[in-house]
């Protein structure tokens, strides 16, 4: 999928809205427990019920390789099933991997090639080498992690570097130079809006790839305030905030009511575009 074709599906749907399946089996509601394929099941409701106001969903990598070689292949039951009924869905796979050489370029082989994700999130400090991989394929994206939403992100993304700027600046104009609008993005945290300002001034154009909103406390008016471009340029991710808003058999319907507040909250930003 290129820039205009997700641009195309934000303003088709009104919303920039990504549904993160971080299926955590612990949590999961115990009539699903029972199924051959519980995480599948649970993610098949969620998908169904959400598809009307989502534009994106972003499987976090860490829930299915938890659960070993079941796992994945119901990770790959999920993938095929977005792709089956759902074609124009963004897929995102929540990888945050990180290495060189051919360990890169068969990262990037699963994800593109196996399991036909959209793009993929990555670790970008070991330089241009644990990106260029992924580059490599048409129409897929690298979503550099940049500004987190964690705590601790200021340990070391926060840190000013000689030149004055501060090391997420020095990584996202650097890395802007490795691709382009159509295969680049970046992770920067709901709960830094702050800083969407300051970023849009020497990234105006990429899109960006906004965690942090509903359970962590971001909230979708000032990612849109600070983070919005003339394409939308934004995809706001909630996991918790939907799948996880009701653990009884009426846990898709309550997804649905969530996923639906949040993309009404998009909506008036997208009719004001051209």
């Amino acid at each position: 999928m290129n820039y205009e074709e997700l641009y195309g599906q934000i303003r088709k749907k009104k919303s920039f809205l990504c549904v993160g399946l971080d299926t955590d089996c612990r949590l999961l509601p115990e009539h699903i427990k029972g199924e051959e394929f519980p995480m599948f099941a649970f993610n098949k409701a969620i998908v169904d019920s959400t598809a009307e106001y989502a534009v994106a969903y972003k499987p976090n990598l860490a829930f299915y390789e938890a659960e070993g070689a079941s796992g994945l292949a119901q990770l790959e039951m999920t993938v095929d099933y977005i792709r089956s009924n759902y074609p124009g869905m963004f897929l995102i796979a929540d990888a945050k991997r990180g290495d060189i050489g051919n360990t890169a370029k068969l990262y990037a082989r699963a994800f593109f090639e196996k399991m036909d994700f959209d793009a993929v999130t990555l670790a970008p400090y070991m330089g241009s080498d644990s990106i260029a991989p992924f580059m490599e394929y048409d129409g897929k994206w690298s979503v550099i992690l940049a500004l987190t939403s964690n705590k601790s992100a200021t340990d070391f993304e926060s840190s000013i570097l000689a030149s004055g700027e501060p090391l997420y600046e020095k990584v996202i104009s650097t890395s802007m130079k490795w691709g382009s609008k159509d295969n680049t993005m970046y992770v920067v945290g709901a709960t830094r809006p702050e800083h969407l300002a300051e970023i849009r001034k020497y990234c105006p154009d990429h899109f960006l790839l906004v965690p942090g909103v509903g359970a962590q406390g971001g909230t979708v008016e000032e990612v849109a305030e600070y983070g919005l471009n003339a394409s939308c340029g934004l995809i706001i991710n909630s996991s918790r905030g939907i799948i996880f808003a009701d653990r009884t058999e009426k846990f898709a319907s309550v997804a649905a009511e969530k996923a639906k507040e949040l993309s009404s909250k998009m909506a008036p930003y997208i009719e004001r575009l051209k």
